[in-house]
């Protein structure tokens, strides 16, 4: 048998890339009686014919991550795009992305891209918040050919998933990265002013700098529904993590419990007001979602 990795899967048939070429696949009838599904990013086995470039799917290899929403397996790092505007920078959807990237223990890298139509400090104070917590920012423009270098040393040899709402420039940032990809790039729409989709499925795409970047349909929310319990929401953000060792009570959950060091440092500025604001949201939505189930 031959090994590859699944780069794309439509209708049913999976395109694996191996040694030899590009295979057209169909998985074996034993996974769905197993319930397993083939991923994108999975290592596999296939059984191939080398006549007309046509195979089985045999074996899935163990995965080392697995992404529901894009379901992908075996990402590496998370470039979570945003922009500062058209559409406008959304904290609160940004922050959901890196809890998802922190639940896979997914290296992570923002993006915020646009950055030439903002003419505030907003987009710098966003910088400094995620950075002194210990993200990796790039402040990136298309137009000014600024973070395109940068972002391009962040994909080598990784298999990047790049996520983000619609519009705010994936595709165009891709392009400027290696522009024979061609990708297909939307505009935003004046009524609603967010972006119109155009990665109409998920397929990996092999980078000449080594590695592989995920072009994924846009998103504009995602479940929270893995955290099971009220209290594993703190784990998920760096910050209330580092000071929650400082808490009077081991079971605090940093929202009414007194002497609670996480809301000390959030007075004292060295916690953003938004991202514990975002914190709270996320709490009582795993609250909600428990009283429910």
């Amino acid at each position: 048998m031959v090994e590859g990795i699944i780069i794309k899967g439509i209708g049913g048939f999976y395109y694996v890339k191996t040694n030899n070429g590009i295979y057209e696949c169909r998985a074996r009838g034993v996974f769905r009686e197993d319930n397993i599904t083939p991923l994108i990013g999975d290592k596999v086995k296939i059984r191939v014919n080398d006549l007309d470039k046509t195979g089985y799917v045999e074996e899935v290899m163990e995965r080392k991550t697995e992404l529901i929403r894009p379901p992908v397996a075996n990402i590496t790092q998370a470039v979570v795009v945003m922009s500062a505007k058209d559409p406008s920078l959304n904290l609160w959807l940004l922050d959901r992305f890196l809890v998802l990237s922190e639940e896979q223990n997914l290296n992570v890298v923002i993006v915020i891209n646009k950055i030439d139509l903002d003419n505030s400090s907003f987009v710098e104070d966003i910088y400094k918040i995620y950075t002194d917590i210990g993200y990796k920012v790039i402040l990136s423009s298309c137009k000014l050919n600024r973070g395109i270098h940068e972002l391009k040393e962040a994909l080598k040899d990784e298999i990047t998933v790049f996520a983000g709402p619609s519009g705010v420039g994936k595709s165009s940032v891709l392009n400027e990265i290696q522009p024979n990809l061609k990708l297909e790039t939307g505009e935003i729409s004046k009524k609603t002013k967010r972006g119109r989709h155009t990665t109409r499925h998920v397929e990996l795409i092999e980078l000449e700098i080594g590695g592989y970047v995920l072009d994924t349909p846009g998103f504009s929310s995602l479940e929270l529904d893995f955290i099971k319990r009220e209290e594993e929401v703190q784990y998920y953000f760096k910050e209330i993590r580092k000071y929650s060792d400082g808490c009077k009570f081991n079971s605090c959950l940093h929202f009414k419990e007194p002497n609670c060091e996480v809301k000390n440092q959030v007075e004292s500025e060295n916690i953003s007001r938004e991202r514990y604001k975002n914190y709270l949201n996320f709490l009582e939505e795993v609250k909600r979602h428990n009283r429910r189930y």
